[in-house]
């Protein structure tokens, strides 16, 4: 389970880092509006999201079971096991809030975006924080998972990356809400 777990995972950040570089050049107003091509992806990235949460529910399910049976929790020690929980839950948190915020209307036969005030550029920010939070704890033991046996040196890399991708994620969310207030 935990291998199938590390394949959804690395289609997710695969998808991701594709909506996300796409979605911030659009809310940067680089771009124009989404294709269907992307709408796929990101449905899919969904379900698969939807798969890993459900694995990790499962995997944290069977964590609080056998600590339980043991009769000790060893809370203080698994620190790093508990900030990828949580850090987890809230990302699913904030992505139904992501959704909820960039599904927009049809009103007569135009696509309209919902209003994108402080409220909702504060959770997008959470989003990212929590992703990059989400992200760069888990990404060693996906690499072991995955059986990368380097992952040392790959390991720095790919969290760089993925902060630099995701800060410049932010940066097209405080674009976005910028073009809400002039326009």
């Amino acid at each position: 389970m935990r291998r199938v777990n590390a394949v959804t995972a690395m289609l997710i950040v695969a998808l991701l880092l594709i909506h996300v570089i796409a979605g911030g050049f659009q809310l940067a107003g680089i771009i124009g509006g989404g294709s269907t091509v992307m709408k796929v992806l990101a449905w899919v990235m969904l379900a698969l999201i939807g798969v890993h949460m459900l694995i990790g529910v499962k995997l944290t399910a069977d964590t609080l079971i056998a600590c339980k049976r043991s009769g000790t929790s060893y809370y203080r020690e698994n620190r790093l096991f508990w900030l990828r929980r949580i850090s987890g839950f809230a990302v699913m948190f904030f992505i139904v809030l992501h959704v909820l915020i960039f599904l927009g209307r049809e009103e007569g036969g135009v696509f309209r975006l919902n209003y994108f005030g402080t409220v909702q550029l504060l959770s997008q920010l959470l989003l990212v924080v929590s992703l990059i939070l989400h992200i760069v704890t888990n990404i060693r033991p996906l690499m072991l998972a995955l059986g990368s046996r380097k992952y040392r040196d790959f390991l720095l890399d790919v969290c760089v990356i993925l902060s630099v991708v995701l800060i410049l994620t932010a940066a097209a969310f405080i674009v976005y809400y910028i073009r809400w207030r002039v326009v």
